[in-house]
């Protein structure tokens, strides 16, 4: 798996994950959503994402996800 790909599945996770916890225990879970939005905008204007920095050092290889 590229670390393009992991980002994509954990961002995709997460927001699945606290979907599913706000129609399950509170509204306020739809905070980390809006979260992970917010970051996925941040990281397309300035290129820094930090779920990609943990990737790395993990081990995975840059790709192109498309």
């Amino acid at each position: 798996m590229s670390l393009d790909r992991a980002v994509l599945m954990f961002a995709g996770f997460v927001v699945l994950v606290s979907a599913f916890l706000a129609w399950l225990v509170s509204d306020w879970w739809l905070l980390l959503t809006a979260f992970a939005g917010v970051n996925m905008i941040q990281s397309s204007i300035s290129g820094f994402c930090p779920a990609a920095i943990v990737f790395k050092a993990l081990g995975l290889k840059q790709g192109t996800a498309f």
